[in-house]
């Protein structure tokens, strides 16, 4: 799956270039006001604050509106690692019910497929083939799981005993395959992109405006301006589940390691 073209740029880098774009385009807003303000009105000046103001209520609007959608995604992401986590603790659980000639081997699967989906978990979404060697090697675990559920079921087919482990199983996998659709869901980049020029105009327009009243306000506008980049700079970062400040956490999945059945694998 292709990334976005944004994607692919440090979310400090993106907030960075947005804020001096901000403050250029404040200067350029404000020379121009200057130049024009002898032969503006004062209706057109009236006029000029309030569509000003409808640019920042605009601006407000779509900073809540991205700030919501990257935020949901967000925690999308963490419940779906935290239902992984529990499927795979219940999997865990249920060896114990598989025949005897079977359970060290499950245990040893299990323990390799935790360190597989943390390891995975820690890497970031824009390593195209770093991701697909791990999705690879986790989807040859899934087989070799399945292939002992299989010999397990026939050679125990009863469903309180190996079928309870192929359910919890087949909900392991899901869980996995519903996570890694979450983690590829981010914010619309046509709308990050239009937030970003709503921002631009919003400086420029601040700039004009103080140019017409021939007064300069640069301490407050440059708060302003400062504000939001730092408010754009979270909304990017909470849509970049494996790069950045904000990560998913993963103590759930953590905890499966030290947990007394997986530490079974480990020991083989």
């Amino acid at each position: 799956m292709a990334q976005p073209f944004l994607y692919n740029y440090d979310s400090l880098l993106i907030t960075g270039i947005l804020f001096l774009l901000i403050v250029l385009l404040n200067e350029v807003g404000f020379r121009i006001g200057r130049f024009v303000q002898h032969s503006t009105d004062s209706e057109v000046k009236t006029l000029t604050g309030s569509i000003q103001g409808s640019i920042l209520g605009l601006l407000a609007l779509l900073l809540g509106f991205t700030f919501s959608m990257s935020m949901q995604r967000f925690d999308g992401r963490s419940e779906a690692l935290i239902a992984e986590a529990n499927a795979i603790g219940t999997a865990s659980l249920r060896v114990q019910l598989l025949p005897v000639q079977f359970q060290d081997e499950a245990n040893a699967l299990l323990a390799r497929y935790v360190d597989m989906r943390i390891a995975i978990g820690k890497g970031d979404l824009s390593h195209a083939l770093e991701r697909k060697k791990y999705n690879q090697t986790i989807a040859a675990l899934q087989s070799e799981l399945w292939a002992l559920a299989v010999a397990a079921t026939n050679a125990d087919p009863r469903p309180v005993t190996s079928g309870a482990f192929v359910n919890s199983l087949n909900e392991m996998i899901d869980s996995q395959g519903k996570r890694n659709a979450l983690q590829q869901m981010r914010v619309p980049e046509v709308v990050l992109l239009l937030l970003f020029t709503v921002f631009i105009a919003s400086g420029g327009m601040l700039g004009y405006s103080s140019g017409l009243s021939g007064k300069r306000v640069v301490a407050p506008t440059l708060m302003v301006s400062f504000l939001i980049a730092m408010i754009v700079f979270i909304i990017i970062d909470l849509d970049r589940p494996k790069r950045g400040l904000i990560m998913v956490d993963q103590s759930s999945l953590l905890a499966l390691q030290n947990a007394p059945v997986t530490q079974l694998g480990h020991s083989n």
